[in-house]
């Protein structure tokens, strides 16, 4: 079974791919970069699969991140330390879905 869910464009030459699969018998989802080129064209080795026991695990991280932080509106008169702050948490301080 494989089902493409959709794809988003990198670049040029390369998009990311979000797929349904059954590899080895289990089921997940792949997100995997696809390359179009004169070398060569098809997946490559970057990516990452999510089985389907965790999926929802991850689908509840991702509708966790607010949309505000994901804008450009960084001001100019910031220090560069004050953009650095929240960067700087650890594996630790990160909730455990």
């Amino acid at each position: 079974m494989e089902k493409d869910i959709g794809k988003i464009n990198k670049n040029e030459t390369s998009d990311i791919i979000l797929r349904l699969d059954d590899f080895g018998g289990r089921v997940g989802l792949t997100i995997r970069e696809f390359v179009t080129s004169d070398r060569y064209t098809g997946f490559t080795k970057s990516g990452v699969r999510i089985l389907a026991p965790d999926f929802l695990k991850f689908r509840e991280m991702i509708n966790s991140i607010d949309l505000e932080d994901m804008t450009d509106s960084e001001k100019e008169d910031e220090p560069e330390t004050k953009k650095l702050s929240k960067n700087q948490e650890t594996l630790d301080d990160m909730p455990d879905y």
